[in-house]
């Protein structure tokens, strides 16, 4: 049971009560969400990225993908948002190797990070996850429409078929 499907039992539970009927009911459980099988083969992916000065990815400069489109996205996201640091906290400026590996007796993955160069004239570059930030910022700023449009959702007694409550009076305080 997910948090927002928790939060909507607790919240008809509570009503039901508070509406007089003295007795909670446990809603029926839902049935459960389908999910993805986990692939049967081992996975692979490979990146060379450009870090800046903090220790941000910049840029992708490279990939190797493998044949699972789904596993190919979820780590080029996970490149993108990375930091790359020292254990004391502090960022060397280069190039670097991040691959990914999924093992699938396990269901784990495991990320390796290796230097291939030190320097580099990005440095001083914005890292990638903060652009993207910025853009949808902006996009926001202009009134753009949302990439999926939010659907009107109907009334939270409507969806538990709770009848409309009588309206109560204010708190003494």
């Amino acid at each position: 049971m997910n948090h927002a499907q928790s939060r909507l039992r607790a919240a008809a539970l509570a009503t039901m009560f508070l509406l007089g009927t003295g007795t909670a009911f446990a809603a029926a459980t839902p049935p459960p969400h389908p999910v993805a099988p986990f692939p049967h083969t081992k996975l692979h992916t490979e990146f060379v990225v450009e870090v800046n000065k903090q220790g941000q990815v910049v840029r992708v400069k490279s990939g190797k993908s493998c044949s699972n489109l789904m596993f190919n996205a979820q780590t080029y996201g996970n490149v993108l948002q990375m930091w790359i640091r020292h254990p004391d906290g502090t960022a060397e400026v280069g190039m670097y190797r991040v691959t990914y590996d999924y093992d699938p007796d396990g269901h784990k993955v495991m990320r390796s990070v290796a230097l291939i160069s030190s320097g580099g004239n990005w440095g001083n570059e914005e890292g990638a996850a903060n652009e993207m930030m910025d853009i949808a910022a902006r996009e926001a700023k202009k009134g753009a429409p949302a990439a999926t449009p939010t659907p009107k959702l109907p009334a939270l007694n409507q969806i538990i078929n709770v009848p409309p409550a009588a309206p109560s009076s204010p708190h003494p305080r």
